[in-house]
């Protein structure tokens, strides 16, 4: 099924979410600006169309993309390499990505996932049949708790996502400009209000040192710390080392630290990792999300799926088929979907939405491709840009 046209939108976002970590405040922005706005992909194939959305995280402090680069990537560059060939080439799709721009992670997950959705459409299958089949029947959810500027607020947003939700796995922000000790007193506050039946970690997004790291964690020891993701900078592999053999037992994640299969083996080959989080949106799409949970099985490293999606069922719908595909016993905490699943509001461009919450889990759905459906007057009314490329 040769490729003749792909299309790529920038669409509005009638909400807003604001969230506070230690890299600063993130923003999906401001009504009619374009940072930080939904980018969409359709691939046109013999009258098949495949469908991938990302939303650049942006600015990032680990992440290239905007949501102008992002069109400019696939305008100038992917699209007019996919011209012609088949929806099934990904693997030489993928290599030529890489002889020609080999960055832009997120403007080559929204490409690879319109592929996948293209090729579960036209094989009338759901995308995690192609990724190894299902292995989940529901799958568990976890909740990113943003940092905010009073411990009242962490403790309300956690009860909400576990009183509201269900979630019974909570990843807490933390790096707090006021220093460790408020990091502490916040994790402390949220146990303790929510108790022992609740997963809780904690990410300082590259926000701590190793000695700040260690402090926190002996501080916490009593109040069981469930895994520590990327508390030191992304490469620094001895760091996480060292945190690692001093960290009593409490998993520790890579997440800015893992950005494509160079880092998996390097993370691997250093011992310095218990957990890979893989996002979608940050290796580039399932292509090589697969490749990454490979090395990670090779190497005794267990999964996490994450990746905050805000608005999108597109987005997270990729997280689903993803995790669905990947066997209970190498993931762990929880999948990171709840941000795409209407919890800040509805998707505008799915006003009738495949997947929902239910007691803290998500249930995959058999549909084809990733089994969600667009609204076409909804598109129309939020694109503020349009770009096709064709033969």
């Amino acid at each position: 099924m040769k490729i003749d046209r792909v299309e790529i939108f920038v669409t509005d976002l009638p909400s807003r979410i604001q969230r506070l970590s230690s890299s600063g405040s993130y923003d999906t922005g401001a009504m009619g600006t374009l940072l930080g706005k939904p980018v969409l992909v359709r691939i046109y194939a013999d009258g098949v169309v495949g469908l991938g959305q990302i939303r650049p995280i942006a600015p990032s402090h680990f992440l290239p993309d905007t949501g102008a680069g992002m069109v400019a990537a696939i305008r100038d560059i992917y699209a007019p390499r996919m011209i012609g060939r088949s929806i099934f080439d990904i693997e030489a799709i993928i290599a030529e990505f890489d002889r020609s721009l080999p960055g832009n992670v997120q403007a080559r997950a929204a490409v690879d996932h319109a592929l996948h959705d293209a090729m579960g459409k036209a094989l009338n299958m759901p995308v995690y049949n192609l990724l190894g089949g299902r292995c989940y029947d529901r799958i568990p959810l976890e909740w990113s708790v943003s940092m905010h500027k009073e411990t009242a607020g962490m403790v309300a947003e956690s009860r909400r996502a576990v009183e509201e939700f269900g979630i019974k796995t909570l990843c807490l922000k933390v790096g707090h400009p006021g220093g460790w000790r408020e990091d502490v007193k916040n994790f402390i506050a949220v146990r303790e209000a929510l108790g022992e039946d609740v997963a809780i970690g904690m990410d300082p997004n590259t926000g701590w040192s190793v000695s700040t790291a260690r402090l926190v964690l002996h501080s916490l020891y009593d109040y069981r710390v469930d895994y520590l993701e990327q508390p030191v900078l992304r490469g620094n592999l001895a760091g996480l080392a060292a945190i690692r053999a001093d960290a009593r037992g409490v998993p520790i994640m890579a997440d800015e630290s893992l950005m494509g299969l160079e880092d998996a083996h390097a993370l691997a080959t250093s011992q310095s990792v218990d957990v890979f989080c893989i996002k979608l949106y940050k290796v580039g799409g399932f292509h090589t999300a697969r490749k990454v949970a490979a090395v990670a099985e090779a190497a005794g490293i267990k999964v996490n799926v994450g990746g905050i999606a805000a608005f999108s069922q597109l987005e997270a719908a990729a997280g689903i088929h993803f995790h669905a595909s990947l066997h209970p016993s190498k993931v762990m905490p929880a999948g990171e979907f709840v941000f795409g699943l209407g919890v800040q509001g509805p998707d505008p461009l799915v006003p009738e939405p495949t997947y929902h919450i239910e007691d803290g889990h998500v249930t995959p759905s058999d549909r084809p491709g990733l089994g969600v459906v667009l609204d076409e007057k909804a598109i129309e009314r939020l694109t503020l840009i349009r770009e096709v490329v064709s033969k």
